[in-house]
């Protein structure tokens, strides 16, 4: 098979057939955990968080805060965060890696401090958008200078106001100012522009910053923020992630029997939908306050609006792809500018397997079939499509090879040992 020929992309994995049976303790919500330690941050205290697993992101997330006058230091899977020094350092760098998250929640949370401060990243990061903020930040006091991405200068400190933000390009604009404005002096308001997608993000940072001390005001068309707020140091406890419980959740569904320890059934985190879609599609799912089993049985076609799930995606086309039937996946444009064109990454992954899957402006459509075929498949660097070529191999007829193995590091470094845990056979290669 033709591998690629950019150096960059090595490692490969090469995964094997298998038929998945175990169980997976799953780790830490990585969206929870980018939060809490935010919020911790801001206390201007010592807390604690656990668990904590140190995805490539959540390295981000630490470095920020550290830079920004923090102390952080983790045992035992628990961080403690000393917020007593924020915003007591000036003219500084913030490295956000590669996490959009770490990038869109701090330019706001740095200018409600004060500080001057230039934004980079890495990988995909200088590219993907911010301009919500250099239109909304500079009518709120704040100096942005960028030639259109990364690097980002900032000066100048946040004020109180009315935000205009559509609620259909990333819901991380808004939970950057919702994670902002409680500290800045007067009352603000964030009014939606359009409909809101990934609302369940939204609920979680209202929910993690409720745990903190912090209040926020939901309203008709976005929410009201009251100024002069102060987060209160409060040691935190992080969910199970439903985003990595759904690989494995899909896996049962396809081939086997796979129980996800760690989870909470009733998470703000909108990915719990997983459990749902894969009953519709005709899985056989149990679930417990902390955990859920997904069996193998025969699967049906469905249509998905992705507007809320986006991160689901990848994966959940994975299934579509063995369920009788076509399924149609909508309302997910915004993939388009993730790590990758996650949408375009998907078909590809899908269709170079022998599946069949047509590209939508904004989804997929997807012919089920009984079996995929091996072969090489592009990862993208992109953890999501890595992990879900992964799943693909529980139908599969030969082995897949895929580029960029490592980045599963950005979200879930250990997923290949749980992966094999369950029986999985993937192996990381350095193919030269």
């Amino acid at each position: 098979m033709a591998l690629s020929t950019d150096k960059s992309s090595k490692p490969y994995v090469r995964y094997l057939p298998f038929v998945p049976n175990g169980e997976v303790n799953i780790p830490p919500s990585k969206s929870d955990v980018h939060r809490a330690i935010i919020c911790a941050a801001l206390t201007r205290g010592k807390c604690t968080i656990a668990p904590v697993a140190l995805s490539n992101d959540i390295k981000a997330t630490i470095g920020v805060i550290e830079d920004m006058g923090c102390t952080a230091s983790i045992k035992d899977n628990m961080l403690t965060v000393d917020g007593t020094n924020i915003f007591k350092t000036d003219n500084v760098t913030l490295d956000c890696g590669e996490s959009g998250s770490a990038l869109r929640f701090f330019i706001p949370v740095a200018a409600a401090g004060g500080i001057n401060a230039t934004f980079v990243g890495h990988g995909k990061l200088p590219e993907r958008p911010i301009g919500i903020f250099t239109e909304a930040l500079p009518k709120a006091g704040v100096k942005c200078e960028t030639d259109g991405g990364l690097p980002l200068k900032i000066s100048g400190r946040l004020e109180s106001g009315t935000f205009e933000i559509p609620g259909n390009v990333s819901s991380q604009f808004i939970t950057g100012l919702l994670l902002a404005l409680p500290l800045v002096e007067g009352d603000s308001d964030i009014v939606l522009t359009s409909p809101i997608e990934s609302v369940g993000y939204i609920n979680m940072t209202i929910h993690t910053m409720s745990q903190f001390g912090v209040e926020i005001e939901t309203t008709d068309n976005g929410w009201h923020i009251k100024g002069g707020q102060s987060y209160i140091p409060h040691d935190y406890t992080t969910d199970g992630d439903w985003s990595q419980a759904a690989f494995f959740m899909v896996a049962g569904a396809l081939g086997g029997k796979v129980t996800v320890n760690g989870v909470n059934r009733n998470s703000a985190q909108g990915d719990r939908k997983i459990a749902e879609l894969l009953a519709r599609f005709g899985a056989k799912v149990t679930q417990t306050d902390t955990s859920v089993t997904v069996e193998k049985a025969e699967l049906n076609a469905i249509d998905i609006d992705a507007s809320q799930i986006p991160d689901l995606v990848p994966v959940l086309a994975v299934c579509a792809a063995f369920a009788k039937g076509t399924t149609r996946i909508y309302n997910a444009e915004r993939l388009r500018i993730k790590e990758c064109d996650r949408l375009t990454a998907t078909a590809k992954l899908i269709n170079d397997l022998g599946g069949k899957v047509t590209e939508l402006p904004d989804g997929l459509v997807i012919e089920g079939i009984d079996t995929l075929k091996g072969g090489f498949c592009e990862g993208f660097n992109d953890h999501r499509i890595v992990m879900s070529a992964g799943v693909c191999a529980v139908r599969l007829n030969g082995e897949i090879e895929s580029s960029y193995a490592l980045s599963i590091n950005k979200s879930y470094p250990d997923f290949y040992i749980d992966y094999n845990n369950i029986g999985g056979k993937a192996n990381v290669l350095d193919l030269r």
